[in-house]
């Protein structure tokens, strides 16, 4: 799917939840989808952003974080623990 199609798609779908003014980085979603499906399983990617967007969506709804800084932490946080999953996988 070009670039562009993903744009209208989160645009549209951002705007059916109606979180337009919300901003998504999606290289950065597919990265982490990326290394989730690769690191653990395919199905992990989905699985993964999907947890990792929920947390940050509980902390801006709680207050503990502005947006950016909680989708920011919430990936960074996705990508330390798969991560250690990897490399406690490499130990054996």
């Amino acid at each position: 799917m070009p670039a562009e199609e993903l744009d209208d798609w989160v645009r549209e779908l951002l705007a059916a939840y109606e979180l337009t003014d919300t901003q998504v980085d999606i290289d950065k979603v597919l990265s982490l989808a990326g290394v989730a499906a690769h690191g653990i399983v395919r199905p992990a990617a989905p699985l993964t952003t999907y947890v990792a967007g929920y947390a940050a969506g509980l902390a801006v709804g709680r207050g503990q974080a502005s947006e950016k800084h909680a989708m920011d932490s919430a990936d960074a946080l996705a990508r330390e623990v798969l991560q250690a999953r990897v490399t406690a996988g490499t130990d054996d």
